[in-house]
């Protein structure tokens, strides 16, 4: 695993404390697990994802991530209906190790509430700080 410093938090994510991340794009929500959260998880093997057309409230469970160590659930850091999810994780689930941020993307979400979808999630700087509260 690799020390904090080594691991990128890019600021314009939001984060929850399940460790997933949310970017806004206009009217729909672009989903994924941080730098932190797949460094935990070692090299990732398989991606459940939900159904297109899914919704889910807050927090709640939306699918799976395997790697070589354990099976982790996948929560979802705001309300709404599952609009896409990325298809390239079947054949490639190994993106999530490479790029979290980019091509290894989960779901994207349309939010319940297109104002306050942000309730509840960290910026970067509170995210890195949590973190370093945990490990310290």
């Amino acid at each position: 695993m690799k020390d904090l410093s080594e691991l990128a938090f890019p600021e314009d994510i939001l984060y929850a404390p399940s460790h997933e991340w949310a970017r806004s794009e206009r009217e729909l929500v672009r989903v994924g697990i941080s730098d932190f959260a797949q460094d935990q998880l070692g090299d990732v093997v398989f991606v459940e994802l939900p159904a297109v057309g899914a919704h889910f409230e807050a927090g709640g469970e939306f699918g799976t991530v395997e790697s070589v160590k354990a099976v982790s659930p996948l929560y979802l850091p705001l309300a709404g209906e599952v609009t896409e999810v990325n298809a390239a994780l079947a054949d490639a689930p190994q993106l999530v190790n490479d790029e979290p941020y980019s091509g290894g993307w989960l779901v994207r979400v349309r939010p319940d509430e297109s104002g306050g979808w942000q309730q509840g999630l960290l910026s970067a700087a509170a995210y890195r700080a949590s973190l370093g509260a945990k490990e310290g």
